[in-house]
């Protein structure tokens, strides 16, 4: 089965830049899972009421990281740029219309991290709409999210590997973000595109870049603190699996 066709503007560079081509299919792909014309799941009540339910609960997890002032900042972008309660379909739409701007203005490490965050952004979308569905299913009437009921509708969804591969994402972005850190020119060229992404309706993106690095040029040492995440994230995805009656503990 083919994914969503390339956004024209995006063609040409796909073929003479692979990370272009990655880039392009996952904002296709992104475009496609929030279009509710295409996708009624987007209309679910339970929508809404899931994303605010895991973001407080992603919060609570990293609770001992928002008391750390080191890692504060990082934890808190973690929970609102990466897996909190907004929508970020404006943000990643955006980014089609500007890619050779953004191809001359910052390296091809940090389109890599922008790369990793869209395509995390898809896959949070399309296991959300999953769990939206099967919240419909089992609990059609209640209004309320718990950890009881969340951790049997994601049994009941599944997909385990890609699970596993949206921890990856995260992963991935934070790296990406501990290695732009260390880049030298790296927070240079953000300064630099700050007016023209601005300009162009990149607004959102850029202050998503700055943020991260902002969060990122606090810690002595990034990669710490994303191995710690990684590691509690998948400890609870195996405790939910399991049936483990306080997988959030």
């Amino acid at each position: 089965m083919r994914g969503p066709a390339l956004p024209p503007i995006m063609r040409g560079m796909a073929r003479a830049n692979p990370l272009i081509d990655r880039l392009g299919r996952r904002l296709a792909c992104h475009q496609a899972l929030h279009d509710a014309g295409r996708d009624p799941r987007n209309r679910l009540g339970w929508l809404p009421i899931l994303r605010h339910w895991q973001a407080q609960r992603l919060e609570s997890s990293f609770e001992h990281f928002l008391y750390d002032p080191q890692r504060r900042a990082a934890a808190r972008f973690f929970v609102t740029d990466l897996y909190g309660d907004r929508d970020f379909s404006g943000r990643d739409a955006s980014v089609a219309k500007v890619l050779p701007m953004m191809q001359r203005l910052l390296p091809t490490a940090v389109l890599g991290t922008v790369a990793d965050g869209i395509e995390l952004g898809a896959l949070t979308h399309a296991l959300d709409l999953r769990m939206a569905e099967t919240l419909q299913r089992i609990a059609p009437t209640r209004k309320r999210l718990d950890a009881a009921l969340y951790a049997k509708a994601y049994r009941e969804v599944g997909h385990a590997r890609l699970r596993g591969h949206q921890i990856d994402l995260i992963t991935g972005v934070g790296i990406g973000l501990a290695r732009a850190v260390k880049t030298p020119g790296v927070a240079i060229l953000l300064r630099l595109s700050r007016g023209p992404a601005r300009a162009s309706g990149l607004g959102e993106l850029q202050g998503f870049l700055e943020r991260g690095f902002t969060a990122f040029s606090a810690m002595g040492d990034g990669r710490a603190f994303v191995a710690d995440i990684d590691a509690s994230e998948r400890q609870v995805a195996e405790r939910l699996f399991a049936g483990d009656p306080d997988p959030f503990r």
